[in-house]
C-alpha cells in the first residue's frame, strides 16, 4: 500500500527497515479510514520509519520497545534538531496501534487505560446495564466524576476509604455557582449515583449519597430564554452552506429549531435513524426512549445535501461526523453546543443564554403564541411528565396579562 505514497522506490526501500516495516502497511489503512490525508500520512509514516531504522541499529525488537526507547529517540531528534511538529504525536499514535492490535504491552500513562477510565467505564456499565439510563445521561454524568476523582485524588492513587462527606461538600459548592441551576441539579444527581456504585460494588463502607448537597431549583423560577423567529431565520441563513461544515451545521440548527431536539438527541443519532421511506425520524431521548417524529421536508433536504455531498467515508454509523482526522461522531453535547454559539455569533445574535436548549425553547414559545395547547407542546417535545411544558405559560404574556392583578398604588 506504501508504494502510494512513496513514487521513488529506491527512497521506499531506504525507509522500510527495521522491526516495525510489518506494521506500517496496516496502521497506514486505519490512517485513511479515520480521514487523513495522505500528505498528513506520508509525513507520519516518515518519523515512525525513522525510528524503526533507529531500533535496529541499536539492536532491539519490537516486543523490547519500552517508553524509554520512544524517549531516547526524540531526544535525538531533538539533539540533531530533526524534530518536527507532530512527530511525537505520530509516534504516539502508532504506539497506541500496536497495543490496540496486543502487539505490544502498553506501557505509556497516556496510551494505557488510565485508573479514573476504568473507574468511569465500570460507572457507565453500571448505569447503562443496571439503572436503565440512556447513553445521553451517561455522557452527561461523567464528567463530573472525572472532575471530582481528579481534584481529589490528583496524580495519586485512587483510594475510595479516604472519601469524606467534607470532599463531596467542597466540590459542590466549588462549581454549583458557576453552573445553571440544571447543570447544577444535573452535577448532584451524578454525583448520589456514583456514590450508591461504589457502596454497591463494595468500594466504599459508607453512604456517601446521603452527604451530597441538594441543589435549590425552585420550578418556574425563571423564564425560558427564547429567540425572535426572525432570529432563527437569520441564524439559518447565516450558514455558509457552499463548505461542507456549514451543510452539516446546517442540518443540525434546523433539527433544532424545526424539531426541538436534544444536543445529546443529535450527537447519538446514527443513519439508521433516518426512516426515509415513511418521512419519520427515530429519536433516542432520555431513559433509553425511543419516539418517532415527522421527518419535515427541509429538514429532510438539508440531511439528504449533507448525506450526499459532505459526509465522510468512515466506519462509523453516527449521522453527524468530524470534519477533520480522525472521522467520528461528536465525542459528546459541547460540540453541538459550540457549533449553536458560532452560529450565534456569526449571525451577530447576542443572548445570555448560548447553549443548544436556546432552540428548543424557542420552538416551544412559538408553538405556544401560535395558539398550540401546552399538551401539544409536550408531545413535540416529548416531555414525560407535563409540569416540565407548564414552565412555557410564563412566556405566553399575552394570556397572562388578563389574570395579573394591578400592583397597590399603581395605575388604575
Amino acid at each position: 500500500m506504501n508504494h502510494q505514497l512513496f513514487s521513488n522506490q529506491v527512497l521506499l526501500q531506504h525507509l522500510y527497515t527495521g522491526p516495525l516495516v510489518p506494521h506500517l502497511d496496516a496502521f497506514v489503512a486505519v490512517l485513511l479510514e479515520q480521514g487523513y490525508s495522505r500528505l498528513t500520512i506520508k509525513e507520519k509514516i516518515r518519523v515512525i520509519a525513522k525510528f524503526s531504522k533507529w531500533l535496529q541499529t541499536r539492536h532491539i525488537l519490537i516486543e523490547d520497545i519500552k517508553k524509554s526507547c520512544v524517549n531516547k529517540f526524540i531526544r535525538y531528534r531533538i539533539k540533531n534538531n530533526l524534530l518536527r511538529s507532530g512527530d511525537e504525536l505520530a509516534l504516539k499514535q502508532f504506539i497506541a496501534f500496536l497495543c490496540e492490535e496486543g502487539i505490544l504491552s502498553p506501557f505509556d500513562p497516556e496510551i494505557k487505560v488510565s485508573e479514573i477510565q476504568c473507574i468511569e467505564n465500570s460507572f457507565a456499565q453500571y448505569l447503562r446495564q443496571e439503572r436503565g439510563l440512556s447513553q445521553v445521561t451517561i455522557d452527561n454524568y461523567l464528567p463530573t466524576i472525572r472532575r471530582f476523582l481528579t481534584e481529589r485524588f490528583h496524580k495519586k492513587k485512587i483510594r475510595f476509604g479516604k472519601l469524606c462527606a467534607r470532599d463531596i461538600s467542597k466540590y459542590v459548592l466549588c462549581y454549583a455557582h458557576t453552573m445553571s441551576p440544571g447543570r447544577a441539579k444535573t452535577m448532584v444527581n451524578s454525583l448520589r449515583s456514583f456514590f450508591r456504585f461504589l457502596r454497591q460494588h463494595g468500594k466504599i463502607a459508607t453512604d456517601l449519597a446521603g452527604a451530597v448537597p441538594t441543589v435549590a431549583r425552585w420550578q418556574f423560577a425563571k423564564i425560558p430564554k427564547f429567540l425572535q423567529p426572525e432570529q432563527v431565520k437569520r441564524i439559518l441563513e447565516s450558514c455558509d452552506r457552499s463548505t461542507g461544515t456549514g451543510k452539516r451545521n446546517y442540518a443540525i440548527l434546523l433539527l433544532m429549531s424545526r424539531l426541538g431536539l436534544r444536543a445529546g438527541e443529535i450527537v447519538h443519532m446514527e443513519l439508521d435513524d433516518i426512516l426515509w421511506e415513511t418521512s419519520e425520524l427515530i429519536v433516542r431521548g432520555k431513559s433509553s426512549r425511543e419516539e418517532k417524529l415527522p421527518l419535515h421536508y427541509d429538514v429532510g433536504q438539508a440531511i439528504a445535501a449533507y448525506l450526499r455531498y459532505v459526509r465522510p467515508h468512515c466506519s462509523s454509523r453516527r449521522l453527524f461526523i468530524r470534519m477533520v482526522a480522525p472521522l467520528r461522531g461528536f465525542a459528546n453535547s459541547v460540540n453541538v453546543c459550540t457549533i449553536v454559539r458560532r452560529s450565534l455569533a456569526q449571525a451577530g445574535i447576542n443572548t445570555d443564554f448560548k447553549g443548544a436548549h436556546l432552540f428548543r425553547h424557542t420552538l416551544a414559545t412559538n408553538m405556544l403564541r401560535g395558539g398550540a395547547k401546552i399538551a401539544e407542546i409536550g408531545e413535540i417535545l416529548r416531555h414525560q411528565n407535563p409540569n416540565s411544558t407548564e414552565i412555557y405559560t410564563k412566556v405566553d404574556f399575552t394570556s397572562l396579562r388578563t389574570i395579573a392583578q394591578p400592583w397597590p398604588g399603581g395605575a388604575k
